[in-house]
């Protein structure tokens, strides 16, 4: 067996009937380049094979009521793939706004947890005699971004045949007997991991009281201005997507000297000020986004998810786009800092310290802080690094990817982009009670990259 840690279970404790944590990815496919053509059965025999290859698709939770530390990854003994793999149509006329319709209802799913955490849709009857699309969908206990990055690479190459899938150890079984044991031991640790957990935060807590004073530290939670999109909102979702050329961002980023990063939350930042204005919406203080930032490279601590949280000021309130990628970059320069300073492994060993009891307070703490009269942030924001060549899914060509997030704690709106072979997907997903139209949204992120093309002069940007 595998314990989860503490961050991995996180999100497990957090998730509620409105509020599935899930991550999705959908995937828009060419299948001609699909060996001996495409047919569902052969697509699904190829699945098949590479499922071995996954150790996260034939692993589910196992608990005991006696075990009093999170519960633990085993086997699924009775793994049957037909679970997990389902076929829908999508709607004519199978364009972009009828996929995500179909990937928008599927997304505010609930995963069933008596069975490993993930399921992938195959959508046909899109736009086009060979275009097939695909939603991933696996439970953030389960990936991050780095990780779903890495299990979409279990099932794709660089050529359309993909070589023989190699089989990697599964998680083990465990008797309830065992999960309790090992339970009672982890518990019965929590004081003197506390003990050791204090003083790196007590200098930390120091630490950041000197950046603040001196101005180097990153954006405050709780210092949000309200938004439409911050509010309560039910279980359904919509979700709505956008190509750019990633060759185009290349050239802000060189042009003015920044990095990928600094970029994109600039286009953030330009397509979210244009949606708010254009509704007379546009707080005077500037959108507050949750970043989440992998330190994958950094820390040694096992688990799922290996990331901590930043908090960055998108500078919506600056009319001028020179003056507000500026002062974009140089938010992101001192919250970067600041985030390093932390440490990798700070929100890991907090979140494996807590257990259920203590997310589950929080959970019902949470609903009643008004977060319309001071949000903790306004969104959620990732950029996540994809591989930079043509990939075949399964043998089919991808033509496009675009990441979905959860969204979190009153904050109804998340953006997340990956790159992938020269193009930029952008993935937007909300709740249809809180932003009924995310196209409107979307479809400003073009003028957004056309605003940054024009501050080419480095000075401009600091």
């Amino acid at each position: 067996m595998q314990r989860l840690t503490g961050l991995d279970a996180f999100f497990l404790y957090l998730e509620t009937p409105t509020q599935p944590l899930n991550v999705c990815c959908v995937l828009q496919l060419d299948t001609s380049t699909m060996p001996g053509g495409y047919t569902y059965p052969r697509f699904r025999a190829a699945l098949a094979k590479r499922v071995k290859a996954v150790p996260e698709f034939r692993m589910k939770l196992a608990d005991s009521q006696f075990n009093l530390d999170h519960p633990v990854w085993v086997d699924d003994e009775d793994f049957q793939l037909r679970r997990h793999l389902h076929r829908v149509g999508a709607p004519p006329p199978g364009g972009h706004r009828e996929l995500a319709e179909v990937c928008g209802h599927i997304a505010g799913l609930p995963l069933n947890r008596d069975r490993p955490l993930w399921e992938m849709w195959v959508i046909e009857g899109g736009a086009g005699a060979d275009s097939l699309a695909v939603l991933l969908k696996a439970h953030h206990a389960v990936v991050d971004g780095l990780s779903g990055v890495n299990l979409l690479a279990n099932l794709s190459g660089t050529e359309p045949e993909m070589p023989p899938a190699q089989a990697a150890d599964g998680a083990g079984g465990a008797r309830p007997l065992q999960i309790a044991a090992g339970g009672l031991v982890a518990f019965a640790l929590r004081p003197w991991r506390f003990a050791t957990m204090l003083p790196p935060t007590v200098r930390t807590l120091v630490q950041t009281v000197f950046r603040a004073r001196q101005g180097r530290t990153m954006a405050a939670p709780f210092a949000a201005p309200p938004t439409t999109f911050n509010a309560p909102f039910t279980e359904q979702r919509n979700i709505a997507f956008i190509q750019l050329d990633l060759g185009d961002i290349k050239t802000v980023k060189n042009r003015l000297g920044l990095t990928v990063n600094d970029v994109v939350v600039g286009l953030c930042a330009g397509a979210l000020r244009r949606f708010l204005l254009d509704r007379g919406e546009l707080p005077d203080a500037p959108l507050l986004a949750a970043v989440p930032v992998s330190v994958r490279d950094k820390s040694e601590r096992p688990g799922r998810n290996q990331l901590t949280w930043m908090f960055c000021r998108l500078e919506t309130h600056i009319s001028d786009p020179s003056e507000r990628l500026r002062s974009i970059v140089a938010g992101n320069a001192a919250a970067k800092d600041h985030s390093e300073a932390l440490g990798p492994t700070l929100l890991h060993d907090w979140t494996q310290f807590g257990g259920q009891t203590m997310f589950g307070a929080a959970m019902r703490i949470l609903p009643r802080i008004p977060v319309h009269l001071s949000p903790v942030y306004n969104l959620i924001m990732s950029n996540v690094p994809g591989p930079q060549a043509q990939m075949y899914f399964l043998g089919c060509a991808v033509n496009a990817m675009y990441p979905l997030g959860p969204i979190l704690a009153g904050a109804g709106l998340n953006i997340t982009v990956m790159s992938l072979d020269g193009k930029l997907g952008v993935g937007i997903i909300s709740c249809p009670d809180v932003l009924p139209d995310l196209w409107g949204i979307a479809e400003l992120f073009p003028a957004a990259l056309d605003e940054l093309l024009q501050c080419t002069d480095p000075s401009d940007a600091g």
